[in-house]
């Protein structure tokens, strides 16, 4: 090639085969975190997860905040999963005040849950598409997903961090008018999900950016430490909901989906099919939900009779007694779990006994991943870096915490 160019007075430069390169952050394509490649040609040797960059610290903020300032706080790290990290919170301090929690606000918290784990897993498949160029799934991720957070809206009040769940119940009962609001976005969403199987994961582009990439054995994806949907897709069929129930699980009827082939194309389908299995849950809550309070008697008790009147028989819906102002948990330590849209997300809390925690420590689905990330990404090649990151439905915040 040199001797041809030569001979015609051109020159070239030669490009070494080994590099090292510098993905973000920015979006799209590596979120809130930077990650350094080092290539051979255009095959990922290594990489580097320099996360951090929208660490909030709420760990140590937890320490110098009372128990239901904390609420709002910790949902912050997965905003549009806000009702997953609020309901693994409030279970651990239950533990430590050892209060008990109505029927009707387990169903309740149960409904929650469901309609946000829908909400999330349409943004991460439309962050899936943009990823992948695919203008479409992005537009139809986000706007599928505005159909569920307006019902999180008007069950809870307030569209981010909806600060829903509360020691010893659920802030807000529903409503006839939210329960045909789910039933018409169940019937719509599941039309848009033939569509999504067909314009998205049916299409033959796509599917070459995803099928066979990432792949992440059973073996692998129990050794490496994969939680939620990611592990399911390697063929594990582990969820926190049938492991160790809580809120309403134990009473419903509903299938853990799994795929065995743990690549970017199964961990996209077994998010289509949870969400199939969320709106089954739904049904069921609407159909079976038990009548009731949706406040321990414990709390409901305290509540001056005029508010009770007027928010509670008026609004159906609780006004905090002044309990939550700033109580004083006995001395003691709590654990709880919850399976979260991205996985298992534990909490880890220790009572002193003053206002505020002593220690609190919380694992979430996407800090499990990093070392499940940075392992697939070893050998692929560049290009699929973004497949791969938006197959995991990584969420830089939620791991950084």
């Amino acid at each position: 090639m040199n001797k041809i160019l030569s001979s015609t007075g051109m020159e070239i430069d030669i490009v070494p085969v080994e590099g090292e390169l510098n993905v973000g952050p920015q979006h799209p394509g590596s979120g809130h975190m930077r990650i350094y490649v080092k290539l051979n040609g255009d095959i990922i040797d290594d990489a580097e997860l320099d996360v951090g960059y929208v660490h909030r610290a709420v760990e140590k903020l937890s320490e110098n905040r009372n128990y239901m300032h904390l609420i709002p706080l910790v949902e912050r790290p997965a905003i549009l999963d806000s009702i997953h990290m609020n309901l693994g919170y409030v279970m651990a301090v239950e533990k430590i005040i050892a209060t008990d929690v109505p029927e009707r606000a387990q169903y309740l918290r149960s409904f929650a849950a469901e309609v946000n784990r829908i909400a999330s897993h349409l943004y991460g498949l439309g962050i899936l598409g943009i990823f992948l160029g695919h203008s479409t799934a992005f537009m139809w991720g986000f706007g599928d997903r505005e159909v569920w957070v307006t019902i999180l809206e008007a069950l809870t009040g307030a569209r981010v961090t909806n600060s829903y769940i509360i020691p010893g119940g659920v802030r807000r009962d529903i409503t006839p008018s939210i329960m045909d609001m789910t039933k018409k976005a169940i019937e719509y969403t599941r039309k848009k999900l033939l569509d999504w199987r067909k314009i998205f994961f049916y299409n033959p582009t796509i599917r070459a950016r995803l099928e066979n990439v990432g792949v992440m054995t059973k073996e692998k994806a129990i050794e490496w430490g994969a939680v939620g949907p990611n592990l399911r897709a390697s063929g594990v069929p582990y969820d926190v909901r049938r492991a160790d129930p809580y809120a309403a699980y134990s009473k419903l009827d509903f299938e853990i989906p799994v795929y065995k082939e743990g690549d970017g194309l199964a961990r996209g389908l077994v998010r289509l099919d949870e969400m199939e299995q969320s709106m089954r849950i739904l049904e069921q809550i609407i159909k079976e939900i038990p009548e009731g309070n949706i406040l321990s008697d414990r709390f409901f008790k305290q509540i001056p009779p005029i508010r009770l009147k007027k928010y509670w028989e008026g609004q159906h819906r609780i006004v905090l007694p002044g309990y939550y102002a700033s109580f004083r948990p006995p001395k003691g330590e709590a654990t709880a779990r919850v399976e979260s849209a991205r996985g298992e997300l534990f909490y880890y809390l220790v009572s002193d006994g003053s206002p505020k925690p002593f220690r609190l420590r919380m694992i979430t689905p996407s800090y499990r991943m990093i070392y499940p990330f940075k392992q697939l990404l070893k050998g692929s090649r560049f290009a699929d870096l973004v497949s791969i990151y938006g197959s995991l439905d990584y969420f830089p915040p939620e791991a950084d915490r």
